[in-house]
């Protein structure tokens, strides 16, 4: 059912109370000591979620901007980068001030609820409503008369809350899995960074303290360093090369990328430089024959490093989903699955990207080819505590890919009822009516 044949639409202007966009200032007015905090578009995620702890401050004269200062509840609208991305700025410990691409809306609470109208506008159907009115070719550009005159749907006040409720502990639970899995992930390189680069059990056994760690685990550490050509290492780990822990580096496979399940997914670039994770579920897929699924399947253990256009970002392969992956990225194979966490948690080092930067400081955007990446050299610790790192990790890794595959099952239902809800397709109507309808 359309939005009409549900809920009366009236002109956004007849919600809004004031409107105005983000006032300019000097960019000197930056300061680390600022009395007011800045939005800017970049602090507004995709999702609508505001990270409040990476607006930067300013230093500014508040008697002068004191009209342009947010209130809670005002809705603020992106119209620069992701055009129409949409927010409710809730509340902050400093005063802040929108940014100049942002427009603020404050609505008139009597008749609107600004975390119903937020999820409007980052629905399907609202942004096709903003950006039916967005101006500008090169650059796409909102400006505040045309989306007031955009026809918006307008509830029951009690039915938008209810609305913005159930969608919002949806997204407080994926919030909370994405946060769970951010420290999960900072866990587990700590434990690296201690073992093997700072070699923290080794130090403190060599001065006769406690390591603080199980004996099965203290009993796998030495308690001498020695000095090499890499400066002190534990006595007995291994300095080494990339190339020599794994099997022949294998570039991927070329193919066109689809949304359409017609073979394999399809692992690219894009699907690995964004998160310390893999999102299945937003992966593509390709046509590949049978030959080339087998060549170019990846499997646990698989570690893949991207060559160009993100160089040296690289991912381990935790899960089996019979995935391909495209060419410009390298497979290297670990010989022993022993090292498989070790060489995920290498491949996030500062010891791995400092590698990675003095490479690619030499030539522009360069390409990192299979030859350079082989060539690359780390200490190894011994198989037997590489084998309790991988223990230690893959139980903070296993929780961290259930919660993500959590989140993935939350937000399709979260975007399968917002689209639902937002259509006007009531949730209270009569039960034997809704039997046809698919959630």
């Amino acid at each position: 059912s359309g939005m009409g044949s549900e809920w009366p639409a009236v002109p956004f202007i007849e919600l809004c109370s004031h409107s105005a966009f983000g006032p300019r200032f000097s960019g000197e007015a930056y300061a680390v000591d600022g009395n007011v905090a800045t939005l800017r578009t970049t602090d507004i995620r995709a999702d609508g979620r505001i990270e409040y702890s990476t607006m930067p401050l300013a230093k500014l004269d508040l008697a002068k901007f004191r009209q342009h200062l947010l209130q809670s509840g005002d809705l603020v609208i992106t119209r620069s980068g992701r055009v129409g991305t949409t927010a409710v700025f809730v509340e902050h410990r400093l005063p802040v001030l929108p940014g100049a691409f942002l427009i603020c809306f404050r609505l008139r609470t009597d008749r609107a609820d600004p975390k119903f109208y937020t999820y409007f506008f980052n629905s399907p159907e609202g942004q096709h409503l903003l950006s039916s009115v967005a101006t500008g070719s090169a650059q796409q550009n909102l400006n505040i008369t045309s989306v007031h005159r955009l026809r918006v749907p307008m509830p029951p006040l009690s039915v938008q809350k209810r609305i913005s409720r159930i969608l919002g502990v949806l997204d407080d639970k994926i919030e909370q899995n994405r946060r769970m899995s951010q420290t999960l992930e900072a866990m587990a390189r700590a434990l690296f960074k201690s073992w093997f680069v700072d070699f923290d059990p080794v130090r403190a056994k060599s001065e006769g303290l406690d390591t603080g760690l199980p004996d099965e685990i203290d009993n796998l550490f030495t308690d001498a360093v020695e000095l090499s050509d890499w400066g002190e290492i534990p006595c007995g780990w291994q300095p080494t090369a990339l190339g020599d822990l794994c099997e022949r580096p294998q570039y991927g496979f070329t193919a066109s990328a689809t949304d359409q399940a017609v073979g394999p997914r399809f692992l690219r670039i894009t699907d690995i430089n964004k998160r310390p994770w893999i999102e299945w579920a937003s992966v593509p897929y390709c046509e590949a024959s049978e030959t080339e699924r087998r060549q170019y399947r990846v499997k646990p253990g698989d570690v893949l490093i991207a060559r160009m256009a993100d160089p040296g970002h690289g991912v381990m392969i935790e899960e089996d989903t019979g995935a391909v992956y495209a060419s410009y990225l390298i497979r290297f194979r670990p010989i022993d699955h022993r090292y498989d966490r070790f060489l995920q948690y290498w491949l996030r080092s500062d010891d791995y990207w400092s590698l990675v930067d003095g490479y690619r400081t030499g030539t522009t955007r360069a390409s990192l080819n299979a030859q350079v990446l082989s060539a690359f050299r780390l200490v190894l610790p011994p198989p037997a505590l590489a084998d309790a790192f991988g223990t230690q990790v893959s139980g903070l890794r296993s929780l961290l890919t259930r919660n993500v595959s959590e989140s993935t099952i939350l937000s399709e239902a979260r975007d399968h009822l917002l689209a639902r809800l937002m259509t006007g397709a009531r949730t209270d109507r009569p039960k034997e009516r809704v039997e046809g309808a698919r959630l």
